[in-house]
């Protein structure tokens, strides 16, 4: 730990690090490790010893990284952390969690056809949203400065499990129709907001058999939010807006309980990852305009938490401004932005290029600059970093 900071403050000139305190099942390969570079996380685990008492009656526990049997990693960095002037952020992986999910079926997220989505458990359900809170307290009270949450809100059909198989073309219309949960707690949401949701739940289903039986014509790769609202009548609109709703509380519940612990809370609007994680090269519309596909109403959800984590994943700089703009216009200036670089491929290959992207991040009031990340980045990464934050 004490090799990590020193590179982290001295190395990279930088002010925090942020801990994953829950995450989910992952492979990584990790360049300057000295014990292993391949590694197989323990998927849906938490990175500290957690407070039982914060769960009786909640009915889903944490599962504890097999690591806490030898020391509290979170308490450790807290301490570390402190001694050395460093800001200790907690990156808290929430709702995709197949660990869980498998474990307790009736909280994951369930499709039209009644198939559970054991990777996602769903924002939606009474038991779900107080672990949230349970944990995001427990994490808050461990003495970090802040929760950053990822997510915390629906995901698509294509977010994660190992072996993935789609082998007939649905369409993008109708891999999102299969993607969108229908448990019993997504449906009475929408119908106390009017919607004939169990109507919709059937059109949904005609729709997905018509699309298995052959194959649709052909659509737009980007969804449109109007074409998409349309659909039933108009009737998956009012759904969309249910799920928003169910977010943008979530995420208040959770910001309340870290404040309760002295924590401010950061909610991680993956909408930049799912545009550019895969090649830095996004394309289409400013990021948070696809953000209603996954529940997330990027002002709502602002004004629920008090900040928003953008994903910057682009390597044009001019990209980076086009999205933190429109996330500026979304939040209002009341509410703060904060803002994820990758100081490395397919983003970055020069401290220029990525003291250009800190300039765009100051200028649009960002409060906060992470990087990601240091496990998965060669340690000359952390020399980009520094001359970039000297030429910024």
């Amino acid at each position: 730990m004490a090799t990590v900071l020193d590179n982290i403050a001295g190395r990279g000139g930088l002010g925090g690090v942020t801990m994953a305190a829950a995450y989910h099942h992952g492979r990584d390969i990790f360049p300057h490790n000295p014990t292993r570079k391949v590694q197989f996380l323990e998927g849906g685990a938490v990175f500290f010893r957690p407070d039982p008492d914060r769960y009786k009656g909640v009915g889903l526990e944490p599962v504890v990284s097999k690591l806490t049997q030898r020391s509290d990693v979170l308490a450790d960095l807290c301490r570390e952390g402190d001694a050395r002037r460093l800001r200790v952020r907690a990156w808290t992986v929430y709702l995709h969690n197949y660990t869980l999910g498998e474990a307790h079926p009736e909280c994951a997220c369930r499709n039209a056809f009644g198939d559970r989505h054991l990777t996602d458990l769903c924002p939606s359900n009474p038991r779900v949203r107080a672990y949230v809170t349970a944990l995001t307290s427990d994490i808050a009270s461990r003495g970090v400065a802040s929760v950053v949450a990822e997510s915390l809100h629906f995901h698509g059909l294509e977010h994660g499990f190992h072996h993935e198989r789609y082998f007939i073309e649905l369409g993008a219309f109708g891999r999102y129709l299969l993607g969108l949960c229908f448990c019993d707690h997504c449906l009475a949401a929408a119908e106390r907001r009017g919607v004939q949701a169990k109507t919709l739940r059937e059109e949904a289903r005609r729709e997905l058999e018509r699309r298995f039986a052959s194959a649709p014509a052909p659509d737009d790769a980007e969804l449109a939010q109007a074409d998409v609202a349309a659909f039933a009548g108009g009737e998956l609109g009012g759904y969309l807006q249910a799920r928003a709703d169910t977010v943008a509380s979530l995420a208040g519940e959770a910001a309340d309980a870290a404040a309760n612990e002295g924590a401010t809370f950061a909610f991680i609007d993956l909408s930049g990852a799912v545009k550019g994680y895969a090649t830095g090269r996004p394309t289409g519309d400013a990021a948070p305009t696809i953000a209603w596909q996954f529940g997330i109403d990027v002002g709502a959800v602002a004004a629920a938490c008090g900040q928003v984590e953008a994903i910057g994943y682009a390597a044009d700089p001019e990209r980076l401004s086009l999205d933190l703009g429109a996330y500026g216009s979304s939040m209002g200036n009341s509410n703060r932005l904060s803002v994820i670089l990758r100081p490395m491929a397919p983003d970055c290959d020069s401290a220029d290029n990525l003291a250009a992207k800190l300039a765009i991040a100051r200028d649009a009031g960002a409060v906060e600059v992470g990087f990601y990340h240091y496990g998965f980045m060669r340690l000359e990464s952390l020399d980009l970093i520094r001359s970039a934050l000297e030429l910024r």
